[in-house]
């Protein structure tokens, strides 16, 4: 039986077919391969790198706490807490931080009226985080801390005396402005017056000195009495111009301007020892006036009394001659009495003249005497001065008619000469 072949076409699809059988497996081999390398290299470009720097993950910058509240903030970081210590720094009272990082805080108001914590104020702390193992594996970084408060406590001036003051004229009124620092402390101080008066220091804050000198002419004639009042009211203001206002009410008593009036009895007192110099000295040149007068008229009284008595003894001699004489000696004693008044009158008004400024010496003496000054403040000066002043113009009226001397020389001899107990003896009162 002959052999049947087949076509060309049929054979060469069985060989294609059988050569796909080995080709494929290796295609597909190939294909995965390929895959392979193209995701490694995706992964390799787009690898996460490991997180080896120490950071607070969930780190706050700020923390803002009311009072009388409680504050519990835990921090995260990127490793192992437990190989780690934290701690804080600058920390106010009250703050606190465990060993897992968990910050605590109960802000008591007792901390606050103490005064070891305050209102409104940036506290600036510094926390830290240590590897126990590694030394140089660390973190610092810092947060502020700020308490407020809804409750506002205001703050008040309190002036360190009462607020009824009296003070007389010429004092010296000086006191502090003290304050009690509130939620919001006082920025500011001014003050109102009744009266246009002013300190002599600045006022401006707390811890200032009112400062003023009463002057003596505070209360005048028109003010209708010896005491006037004042007001001051301060008032104080915050930044939020929160205003207290403190008020001290002055009263003002009328006073002797002392320093003054001092001045004036001195002087008065100046003026009236001058006048006695003069006085004094117009004393001594009256009185030497009548004395020099006085010695003349003696002298003519005595030569006028000698030749009477001449005339009487000639008149009782013997011879002629002589007896002419003795008549002759009493005409002679009768002529000498009108040159004796034209030579010497008599000084009535000199000696009436030195017997008033006698007396008035005296009396501004005794006057100077009994108003001089008692202690450091002599309350009569007002009194005393007024008196000198009418007494010396009394004097000086009483002796407008006498001729002062102004030039009183050496007061010393002029005081000698009115002392002198001759010159005393002429001017004392004699019995009859």
């Amino acid at each position: 039986m002959r052999k049947s072949r087949l076509p060309f076409r049929i054979v060469g699809v069985q060989y294609w077919c059988v050569g796909m059988i080995f080709i494929i497996p290796l295609y597909t081999r190939c294909q995965v391969v390929d895959s392979s390398f193209l995701r490694n290299k995706f992964d390799s470009v787009f690898l996460k790198k490991e997180d080896t720097a120490l950071r607070i993950k969930n780190f706050s910058p700020y923390f803002t706490i009311h009072v009388d509240s409680t504050l519990d903030y835990r921090f995260d970081i990127n490793k192992d807490p437990s190989q780690y210590y934290w701690y804080l720094k600058n920390s106010p009272v009250g703050l606190r931080i465990n060993k897992d990082g968990e910050l605590h805080f109960k802000a008591d108001k007792a901390y606050f009226l103490s005064g070891k914590l305050k209102y409104d104020n940036d506290y600036k702390v510094q926390v830290g985080l240590q590897n126990l193992n590694d030394p140089s594996d660390k973190i610092d970084t810092v947060f502020t801390l700020v308490f407020y408060n809804t409750e506002i406590i205001r703050s008040k001036i309190k002036p360190s005396i009462s607020s009824d003051v009296t003070v007389d004229e010429g004092d010296t009124l000086n006191f502090t402005l003290q304050c009690d620092a509130g939620s919001f402390p006082i920025e500011s101080i001014t003050y109102n017056a009744s009266a246009p008066i002013r300190s002599s220091t600045p006022v401006d804050h707390c811890g200032d000195n009112f400062t003023w000198v009463v002057p003596y002419d505070f209360i005048r004639e028109s003010d209708g009495g010896d005491e006037k009042e004042v007001r001051l009211i301060f008032i104080g203001s915050d930044k939020f111009f929160n205003q207290d206002t403190a008020t001290i009410r002055i009263t003002v008593k009328k006073t002797i301007n002392y320093p003054f009036q001092l001045v004036q009895y001195n002087k008065i007192s100046a003026s009236i020892e001058k006048y006695i110099d003069q006085l004094k000295r117009t004393f001594m040149m009256l009185d030497e006036k009548v004395k020099h007068t006085r010695n003349t008229r003696t002298t003519f009284d005595l030569t006028s009394a000698s030749t009477a008595l001449g005339g009487t003894v000639f008149s009782s001699l013997p011879t002629q001659s002589e007896q002419t004489t003795g008549k002759i000696l009493p005409s002679v004693g009768v002529a000498l009495v009108p040159v004796k008044e034209a030579v010497a009158p008599t000084k009535t008004a000199e000696q009436n003249s030195a017997s008033l400024v006698r007396s008035d010496i005296k009396r501004l003496e005794y006057l100077l005497t009994d108003n001089m000054l008692i202690g450091e403040k002599d309350p009569d000066i007002i009194k005393k001065t007024q008196k000198l002043r009418d007494e010396l113009t009394q004097v000086q009226l009483q002796l407008i008619d006498v001729p002062i001397v102004e030039d009183v020389g050496d007061p010393k001899e002029s005081d000698k000469y009115f002392n002198n107990p001759k010159v005393n003896k002429k001017y004392r009162l004699k019995d009859r």
